[in-house]
């Protein structure tokens, strides 16, 4: 007799049993209050007055939570010759420019690399993956050169063009381009007269939406949470991250201004991240394409 398949929804599930199925569920929820415990433990600490903050053993509670930390926080932050404002214009402008550029540039080179023969492709790519061992710090000071040169030094661009120069995410493109987008799918599109760019924009795009979504994250994160930066001298150019921690710099009575700066600066990110995690997990599950 046939064994009878699992169904959910009218879609046929792995051959699991019900108590497998109870297994994997508490062990991801244990994983996730894991990962949760760190975030809510800098939430209560930014809740905490300043007795409560050196307590030993720490709590995770608060027993009179209070505002004050946030409160100083933005008091001293009013304080700087520049206005508070300008370095959450620098850091917002900053990070949304650089992702928007790495994702589009990094989207085009990609396509031309995964779907367009042409001479030294390979070996251009292979100068890309090259470049993925080096940190930045590395190449801070050929940076910093190349910057001088080009007349971008203390500038905006200091901190978009590198942004769009990331070679991770032109790894990252390429790679799921590969995979997920099919030559039938862009030769038929060409059939029909459409041109390379329309059949990028239109049909390519479309399908690496979980790639290019991840790469939007990543790079958002790393933009906003960029402190102190090399290329950058005047104080009206520097990010929120930097001036927050010239702030809570100032030893144990900042302590308090400390995580309440901590909790601000996780708030965008998480945000980000919360709107497009739904995305990825949809789109991963239903990018699959055969010819």
């Amino acid at each position: 007799m046939a064994k009878k398949l699992r169904t959910r929804k009218h879609k046929v599930v792995l051959a699991r049993s019900r108590g497998g199925d109870a297994g994997i569920t508490v062990v991801l929820a244990l994983l996730g209050v894991f990962m949760f415990i760190p975030m809510y433990y800098v939430v209560i600490q930014s809740l905490k007055p300043l007795d409560e903050l050196w307590m030993f053993p720490p709590r995770f509670y608060v027993s009179n939570p209070t505002f004050k930390n946030f409160k100083d926080l933005f008091t001293l932050m009013s304080g700087n010759l520049v206005p508070f404002s300008r370095y959450i214009f620098n850091t917002v402008f900053t990070s949304v420019a650089g992702t928007f550029g790495s994702l589009f540039l990094s989207s085009l080179a990609a396509y031309a690399f995964a779907k367009i023969k042409f001479p030294g492709g390979k070996g251009m790519f292979k100068l890309v993956r090259t470049s993925l061992m080096f940190h930045q710090t590395v190449t801070a000071i050929t940076s910093f050169i190349l910057m001088s040169a080009l007349g971008i030094v203390d500038t905006y661009w200091a901190i978009i063009v590198p942004a769009w120069s990331s070679t991770l995410g032109l790894y990252l493109m390429k790679q799921f381009m590969e995979s997920s987008v099919t030559d039938a799918v862009l030769e038929s599109a060409r059939l029909d007269g459409a041109s390379e760019l329309r059949t990028f924009w239109t049909i390519a795009m479309p399908m690496v939406k979980p790639a290019w979504l991840t790469l939007i994250i990543f790079s958002f994160k790393d933009l906003w949470n960029a402190g102190a930066s090399i290329y950058i001298h005047s104080e009206q150019l520097k990010s929120l991250n930097y001036a927050i921690g010239q702030i809570t710099a100032g030893g144990i009575k900042r302590a308090g201004a400390s995580a309440a700066a901590t909790v601000v600066m996780m708030i965008v990110p998480i945000s980000v991240f919360v709107i497009s995690q739904s995305n990825i997990i949809e789109t991963m599950g239903s990018s699959g394409m055969k010819d």
